[in-house]
């Protein structure tokens, strides 16, 4: 697809610090289309209390006109900062009164993006939605895009604040929108209840990074541990990770040295796990020198506990360890499902013990060759093609 316009909604700034399926999305849009990428814009407690903040700082200066609440980022792509403020309204108890204000929040954020796409020339565009169910419900009534695509990522329900007026309001999204496009299996079919027009379109992974061959000296805190390391890279939460897993594992074999890098909850800082001598909490790494660790782990893991936040979600950590050739021993979830031939997957804690025997027993040249070419083939332009596969599809005379 080629040519067209887009805006592109969501629930991250463009300016964010941290990476977001969304960001990546537009940048791949934006090689071949017009973009328009929109910031939510801030309800007006928050634009109150946090007033000190950098980015609310920006943001006034744009509200004031000091500065261009329009920016072009890239080429084919520009930033909107909306000029305006919405109520703050999810503390209200009851969806039908929900409602009535969320209807008034979505006009002032759709006046906002009509003034910036009228000022771009955009005519006839695409509306994509990256799970804004609250802000970004009316916009297909009051924008009238020529094609609405909802994009799920993450099992929002399982969070509270979401399910509060989501479990009504997303639902209702869905289905009004012309497809629902998804990261993982779980999620797109948890949408075509509501959309038959449902789409499982991949997750893009930026894996250049982990290669092998780029890899420098061996980080000095790896040094002392020695044996084969089974290690697992991210955060060390009890909400996703199971720690009953993880002392199996290091119970079952003291030559196994357990390596964890990644933050801990205060679950995993008061478990017993502190008190096993083969298990290595190393802390939070800087992203540029996880590769370094990572290179020497002889099994890489993800001790995933199933709940309904991690039974769906994309784990992008696996497309991380399979571009460096490891061997990977993970939870069975519906999401592993499309990782089923390059990974072992356990469907239960103790299953994980004679996996990572075997990962360790058959790993070869040949076998992490073949996991590192299925891992680069995660990429945010292939996950691109699938979406504009399914416009096509339910749009094919979009033009």
């Amino acid at each position: 697809m080629t040519g067209y316009d887009i805006i592109l909604v969501g629930l991250q700034p463009y300016d964010s610090d941290i990476g977001s399926n969304s960001i990546n999305i537009a940048e791949e849009f934006a090689k071949q289309n017009r973009v328009l990428y929109v910031n939510y814009p801030f309800d007006r407690k928050s634009f109150s209390l946090e007033k000190h903040l950098p980015n609310v700082q920006k943001r006034a200066k744009m509200m004031a006109g000091e500065t261009s609440n329009l920016v072009q980022v890239k080429p084919q792509l520009w930033n909107l900062y909306p000029n305006t403020l919405i109520e703050s309204i999810n503390g209200i108890p009851f969806t039908p009164l929900f409602r009535v204000f969320n209807y008034i929040n979505n006009r002032r954020l759709a006046n906002e993006i009509a003034k910036a796409a009228n000022k771009l020339g955009f005519k006839d565009f695409i509306l994509f939605n990256d799970s804004d169910m609250f802000r970004s419900y009316h916009l297909k009534n009051l924008l009238k895009p020529k094609c609405t695509v909802y994009y799920t990522r993450d099992n929002m329900m399982s969070v509270p604040y979401w399910f509060k007026h989501g479990h009504k309001l997303e639902p209702e999204l869905m289905a009004s929108s012309d497809l629902v496009c998804a990261n993982s299996t779980y999620l797109a079919g948890i949408a075509a209840k509501d959309n038959k027009n449902s789409f499982y379109v991949g997750q893009g992974c930026d894996v250049t990074a982990f290669d092998s061959d780029k890899v420098k000296e061996k980080p000095t805190d790896l040094e002392p541990i020695k044996g084969p390391i089974i290690g697992y890279i991210g955060a060390l939460f009890t909400q996703r990770l199971d720690i009953k897993i993880i002392k199996l594992i290091a119970s079952h074999n003291p030559d196994w040295n357990v390596v964890l890098i990644g933050p801990q909850d205060e679950d995993f800082k008061k478990s017993e796990l502190h008190q096993i001598s083969n298990v290595h909490f190393l802390g939070l790494k800087d992203g540029s020198v996880l590769p370094n660790y990572l290179n020497y782990f002889d099994v890489a893991i993800n001790p995933q506990i199933l709940n309904p936040v991690t039974i769906g979600n994309y784990p992008r950590k696996i497309d991380e360890y399979l571009a460096m050739g490891k061997p990977v021993v993970a939870t069975e979830t519906k999401a592993m499902s499309i990782f089923k031939d390059h990974t072992y997957l356990a469907t239960s804690p103790e299953g994980y013990i004679p996996l990572i025997e075997k990962a360790l027993k058959e790993n070869s040249s040949e076998l992490a060759n073949e996991r590192i070419k299925f891992a680069r083939s995660h990429t945010w332009e292939n996950s691109v093609k699938e979406i504009y596969k399914a416009i096509q599809i339910v749009n094919p005379n979009l033009i």
